[in-house]
């Protein structure tokens, strides 16, 4: 992935995949369908659409005359609102991912933390069996490639943190263990005593404790990394490039809004985006 200077910090860029389009046809078949208008259409599978429907054919053009006017002349933009685009993105920050919620017509799918994060507190329990705890959790977490902010000096203030907020709550949590470890994972407290890495490794390998990040979410900053895949009309898709491809817009969420628009294709930034008309 891209990493970048900001601030004097060293960030990483996300990685965004486009997954699925719609195509135009849909959308053109929409606008005809209102002005019973098939026979005016360049495309020829869309003139014959109501004789002789060609699926394929129809999600496979790459242009529309009619779709550009309403889009461009007449503004009339929930026309488009047929055509979807999905995307994979992986490694935003929660931070980002505060200000993608404020979109809300949009479908989002992101990583859970309350699934995910078993790493992190397997990488704690284990640290409670070395001398030297907060070096080996520091040193496990590292591997993990948990979040946006890379800069290594930052990143041991960030895994210090995590590390005195989970030793907080051991200390004043007697069901601390039984939270963090699944039932059939418990005899490796036994069996790796005193060897903190055997039992990282034991932990890892065993069965993850259900719903994990239920009693240890507090322990998550908006540096912390989701991936996610989202699905939008390209009306909403126009509003999303409008508001965060801009200078205006937090520079996280516009790495973000330009890595997005990369994988567009060009056909459907053409009816969206004055730069490619």
């Amino acid at each position: 992935m891209d990493r970048i200077i900001k601030y004097n910090i060293e960030y990483e860029k996300p990685k965004v995949t486009l997954l699925q389009e719609s195509g135009l046809g849909v959308a053109e078949i929409a606008a005809r369908t209102c002005y019973d208008s098939f026979g005016n259409s360049e495309n020829e599978c869309i003139q014959n659409a109501m004789e002789e429907l060609d699926r394929e054919a129809i999600n496979n053009i790459e242009e529309s005359e009619l779709l550009s006017t309403l889009a461009w002349v007449h503004h009339h933009h929930s026309i488009i609102e047929h055509a979807t685009l999905s995307y994979l993105i992986e490694g935003t920050s929660r931070g980002v991912l505060q200000e993608h919620a404020r979109h809300r017509l949009q479908a989002i799918s992101v990583r859970s933390t309350r699934y995910t994060m078993s790493g992190v507190i397997n990488a704690f329990v284990a640290s409670l069996e070395s001398d030297k705890s907060f070096e080996l959790f520091l040193e496990i977490l590292l591997t993990l490639n948990l979040f946006v902010i890379v800069d290594r000096d930052y990143l041991e203030i960030e895994i210090k943190s995590i590390f005195d907020k989970l030793q907080f709550q051991y200390k004043r949590d007697e069901n601390f263990i039984i939270n963090a470890v699944a039932k059939s994972s418990l005899p490796f407290l036994e069996t790796h005593k005193n060897s903190a890495y055997a039992l990282f490794e034991a932990l890892q390998s065993g069965k993850k404790k259900r719903n994990v990040g239920d009693a240890f979410k507090h322990i998550v900053s908006d540096n912390w990394k989701v991936d996610m895949v989202i699905t939008f009309n390209i009306r909403s898709l126009k509003n999303y490039f409008d508001l965060r491809d801009s200078g205006a817009a937090w520079f996280q969420i516009q790495w973000l809004a330009q890595k997005m628009k990369e994988v567009t294709p060009v056909k459907y930034l053409r009816l969206i985006d004055k730069k490619y008309r």
